[in-house]
């Protein structure tokens, strides 16, 4: 049974940015790490493409799952430590509504942990205005059989630990710079049969035409800007200390001149 959840900060952001993505539909995504004595260590996310762009809830296949446990192994090569990752977890968002998760979460994540006991349960809640301030909300749970009736299950909240980094993974750069492209395929298969309709007058076509472009305009802008703005603040911060490196470098390279005598000399004194 887990005892505490250990994220670290760029994997959280990934889920936050994705939750943070839409206010009308929950999101989903897999968490990919590596459980020790009870310890859930989460270095990576795997953003997933809906199925059924719901409010209330969403879904996997299992071709999707089955291709993330083969993404799972890579992010594992790309993440600092280049130890084995797994899928450890799944995360989605409760736009509007409170952190908890619902009885369908609940039962979902029971359902999960009949495949592996340590499988754990995100929830980014989102969009929650309280006293007219929106706030953003994070919990970690699993599911326990309800005492007073074994055939339920309650959720079980996880202390969780944020573990700082100075720059983010690959893994989970990676992770952002495929978020786009998910984006646009959900809305070409959402497109797609009103272009294969034969029942539609041109009003209705434009109608159709424009709400596909106004579509992507938003992921341009909430997207696709916002993570190149990010990219060059995390480029900003690798060249700079890659300028202060280089001058240490120099330093110690001169240091060393300076300090050590010339062969030449050594020779000459024995």
């Amino acid at each position: 049974m887990l005892q505490k959840v250990k994220i670290s900060s760029d994997a959280l952001q990934v889920c936050m940015s994705h939750a943070l993505s839409t206010e009308k539909e929950e999101i989903m995504g897999l968490l990919i790490g590596e459980v020790e004595d009870g310890v859930s260590h989460v270095h990576a996310t795997i953003m997933l493409y809906r199925l059924d762009k719901r409010k209330d809830r969403v879904e996997i296949s299992p071709e999707q799952l089955s291709e993330a446990s083969s993404k799972a192994e890579e992010i594992g090569k790309m993440t600092h430590n280049h130890r084995p990752m797994r899928i450890i977890g799944w995360y989605h968002s409760h736009p509007h509504i409170t952190v908890w998760p619902s009885h369908v979460d609940v039962r979902t994540q029971a359902s999960y942990q009949l495949m592996d006991k340590d499988f754990l349960g995100l929830i980014v809640s989102c969009y929650n205005d309280c006293n007219g301030t929106s706030q953003v909300q994070v919990t970690c749970f699993q599911s326990v059989e309800n005492p007073s009736n074994p055939s339920q299950f309650i959720r079980r909240e996880i202390p969780q630990e944020i573990v700082q980094v100075r720059y983010m993974s690959e893994a989970c750069i990676d992770s952002l710079a495929t978020f786009p492209d998910i984006l646009l395929k959900e809305e070409m298969d959402a497109y797609t049969p009103c272009l294969n309709s034969q029942n539609q007058d041109m009003i209705t076509a434009i109608q159709n035409a424009s709400v596909f472009s106004q579509s992507l305009m938003k992921i341009i802008e909430y997207i696709c800007a916002p993570f190149l703005q990010n990219m060059e603040v995390e480029k900003k911060m690798v060249d700079d200390t890659n300028k202060i490196l280089k001058k240490r470098i120099a330093v110690l390279k001169a240091n060393n001149n300076v300090s050590a005598p010339p062969a030449s000399s050594i020779t000459a004194n024995e």
